[in-house]
Parts: C-alpha cells; structure tokens; sequence
C-alpha cells in the first residue's frame, strides 16, 4: 500500500500509538489500514452416499477438484457465505436448516480462514458455475484423490467418510502451517461430537 485511500497522501509502514504491530498509516489523515485474516466459506454438500465436487474453471489449481466455497462478503455470516458460494460454483441449493459447521481450518501463514458447513443437497439439479468447468457427485470410491485442488478439501473429505462409517460427526478446528522445510503439517486443535444425517432429496 502506497497511498492513502481516504486522501491520496503517501502512507508510512509504522507500529501506531498503543499497537504492536506494524500497519500502514495515513499521517494526513491519522487514519490506521488493518490488513487482517481473510474468511473463506464453503459447504460439503451431500446426496444420500454422494457429495458434490467441482472441478476449478480459474486459478489457483485450475483443473482440480474442490469443494464449492469463496469469500466472505460484507454484511454475510459465514453460513449464508457458504449458501451462496454453493449456488454461484456448483448452481447447487441447500438451505440454512439442513447445514451444520463441520470443519475449520487455521491458515496463519497466508492469513486465511476456513469454514466448511456439512449440508444437504435440497435436489440432484446443479450445474457448474463461472468458476467451475464441472459439477459432479461421487461416492467414497470415486473421489479422484490425486486431483484434490486443496489440502483442506482432502482433509475434510477424510474425516466425512469416516465420520459417516461412524454415524457420529464432530465439529473439528485444525491448525495448518508449514515446517522450516516447507512441508504442509495440518494439526487438529479441538473437536467437539455433533450429529448430522444425510437424506435423500424429495
């Protein structure tokens, strides 16, 4: 950041009075920018033994398979973030009464947030979005595991096939960071027990 986006005055990179971190600061206006965490939403929709994917259409990953999930806008809680995405990527409807937070996952190297909610798909009618090249349901055995885009996109897939073996599907806050040699270590940091029961569409 080089200007102010209040004045157009040049910003200084300083920690501000009662702070201790360093921020860009407008000295014209005594204004402070904040450059905080990034919150991206999603769901893990399913379909009695199937969950729907889709394959990236635009960068990062392009090509790969995803769950469908996006940015948090404005005036959005994470829950209707996450409705919305699903029917923008993977023209796909769950509905706020049938959708439980499953999965949460810390980035602080790249300053994101992850939010997965576990949901049911209200009808097998969807299509991909923009952002999608395709949209597809598939069971445990036709996930294409080597094709994932993310690894919290595996990670929450793992833990739903062997959450539904146990009938048992617990709300679970992981920490992901990369060791000295740059290799991705994911840690679970709390799980709580939760229920949650796939169904078919009516």
């Amino acid at each position: 950041m080089k200007f102010c986006q209040h004045c157009a005055s040049p910003v200084v990179h300083q920690i501000p009075p009662g702070d201790d971190k360093l921020r860009y600061c407008c000295l014209q206006c005594d204004v402070v920018f904040y450059d905080n965490p990034r919150n991206i939403v999603g769901t893990l929709p399913v379909l009695g033994e199937q969950v729907l994917l889709c394959r990236r259409a635009i960068e990062p990953r392009r090509g790969l398979w995803t769950l469908p999930a996006g940015f948090l806008e404005n005036g959005e809680t994470t829950l209707q973030g996450a409705i919305r995405e699903t029917q923008e990527e993977a023209g796909a409807t769950v509905q706020s009464g049938d959708c439980t937070l499953y999965s949460l996952f810390n980035l602080p190297d790249i300053n994101q947030v992850y939010f997965f909610f576990l949901a049911t798909l209200q009808s097998p009618q969807f299509h991909p979005g923009t952002e999608s090249l395709e949209v597809a349901l598939f069971s445990e055995t036709q996930i294409p595991w080597n094709e994932l885009a993310f690894s919290v996109v595996r990670v929450t897939l793992e833990h739903y096939f062997a959450d539904r073996r146990q009938a048992d599907f617990p709300v679970r806050m992981f920490d992901l960071r990369h060791s000295p040699e740059r290799q991705l270590q994911t840690t679970l940091i709390s799980s709580s027990t939760g229920t949650f029961t796939p169904r078919s569409s009516t």
